[in-house]
């Protein structure tokens, strides 16, 4: 299939395109530009591709949880490009994705979800099955009360362990045997993750393309401050 992937629920543009089993990408630090790099960044994306978005026969994204504007974004430019093309859309987890991005076969997905939070999920790989298995999660929590999974051989992945090492490490002693602090969820990540979705005849219509936020404020009272 020829597929479009989009992420943009951290500080990184991302992007992918698929045409047939050749994938080209496109993975930025936008910073908080991603709103006028994005429909530009696309057009050279599927050009470099060799498509144009009449090629396409889906559209994946990173649907959260992450950045409330970057999620946004995604999810409108989404919708807009499905519409107008007939697409259907899929939306795919982005602490999932997160973990796509590790070598490991047992992950704790972990973004920074600012305000002394994060942003969590564990995984297990099914490499027999070729999918991943939900140990717990999505979920929202302060670094000191992070859920601990079944001891041994975790990784964990991500922006909260940038942000939160410390604490995570003595939360999650004796589970964790790495961590990658500076892994992002990609816009490949998705594209490898819904594909075999797309195959199975999961899309949505567009207007399915909404973010997961999880949490339902974006900053703190004054009193809480």
């Amino acid at each position: 299939m020829n597929l479009l992937a989009i992420e943009t629920s951290t500080e990184f543009l991302s992007l992918a395109a698929g045409r047939g089993d050749a994938v080209t990408v496109h993975h930025v630090l936008a910073g908080q530009r991603h709103a006028e790099m994005i429909l530009d960044s696309i057009s050279a994306l599927l050009a470099e591709a060799g498509l144009g978005l009449g090629d396409l026969e889906g559209i994946a994204y990173g649907e959260g949880p992450g950045s409330f504007t970057g999620l946004r974004i995604a999810c409108g430019v989404v919708q807009g490009l499905a519409l107008a093309r007939g697409l259907k859309v899929l939306g795919v987890s982005t602490l999932l994705a997160l973990a796509e991005e590790t070598a490991a076969d047992k992950v704790i997905a972990c973004i920074d979800a600012r305000m002394g939070e994060v942003y969590h999920a564990a995984y297990r790989r099914d490499r027999a099955a070729a999918t991943w298995r939900l140990a717990h999660g999505p979920g929202l929590c302060r670094p000191q009360e992070m859920p601990v999974p079944e001891s041994g051989a975790w990784t964990g992945s991500g922006s909260g362990f940038a942000a939160h090492g410390q604490v995570l490490r003595g939360r999650l002693a004796g589970t964790l045997v790495r961590v990658e602090p500076a892994a992002f969820p990609t816009a490949a990540a998705v594209l490898r993750l819904a594909r075999p979705r797309f195959g199975r005849g999961e899309g949505a219509p567009p207007e399915a393309a909404i973010p997961v936020y999880v949490r339902d404020k974006v900053a703190l009272k004054t009193s809480e401050r």
